[in-house]
């Protein structure tokens, strides 16, 4: 079994982009329960609204990894501040 910190040291990528990933991760699964238990279709929207922000933060990540563009990457890591309210 894979101990956290071998875990953590392995992998091409930077470790504040794996635990940048990890957070919205968690955050998009937080919503997804709120949008479950949310009766108000309206509320859900927003919910739902706020989830595809998320979203797209990790897709923009994975371009902007996966690219050589570092002003790119500089604009993404900036931006991430969450979904406004």
């Amino acid at each position: 079994m894979k101990r956290f910190r071998h875990f953590i040291t392995e992998g091409k990528y930077p470790l504040w982009l794996r635990f940048t990933v990890g957070g919205i991760v968690l955050r998009i699964k937080n919503l997804q329960n709120k949008i479950d238990s949310e009766e108000d279709p309206v509320k859900q929207n927003k919910l739902i609204s706020q989830q595809n922000t998320l979203l797209s933060y990790i897709g923009g990540l994975g371009i902007g990894v996966g690219s050589t563009d570092h002003v790119l990457l500089k604009k993404l890591k900036g931006s991430m501040v969450g979904p406004k309210k």
